[in-house]
């Protein structure tokens, strides 16, 4: 499974907004020139998250977007279904040898978990970690 530009593009606003979560309404047009980003890219990303209602809409002069539940509520899963589909590693498993089909769907079900118990949240408080907190050395 390879996650698109719509799956990560997709988690940026989501997670711009989760930062955002309970001061109003937050504009695609700053959020497309804080990650540098095409503004009419985040609003063909906008209507399915919307239409799954992921998000909300606010009209008016300042309108914009915003979560309707916090961002401990909604997953990386969430997200990633809504713009990328089913989340299947490996297509056509079914006419695997009954040893591979198992390996595919053990790494299936790992992306899954992690994809589904991850929230909002746990992004927002992972990219303010310094990120030394993740160098491995071998």
């Amino acid at each position: 499974m390879k996650i698109s530009t719509k799956g990560r593009y997709g988690l940026t606003i989501m997670i711009a907004l989760a930062k955002k979560y309970g001061e109003g309404p937050t504009p695609l047009k700053w959020i497309a020139k804080e990650n540098n980003l095409s503004e009419h890219y985040l609003e063909q990303l906008a209507s399915p998250l919307r239409n799954a209602g992921l998000i909300q809409s606010v009209r008016g002069a300042y309108g914009g977007y915003k979560l309707p539940r916090k961002p401990e509520e909604i997953t990386a899963g969430d997200v990633i279904r809504v713009l990328e589909g089913p989340i299947m590693f490996v297509e056509g498993i079914e006419n695997e040898e009954p040893s591979k089909q198992a390996l595919w769907l053990k790494i299936t079900e790992a992306v899954k978990n992690v994809l589904d118990n991850t929230t909002l949240a746990d992004l927002i408080q992972e990219h303010e970690e310094p990120k030394d907190a993740y160098m491995f050395y071998i």
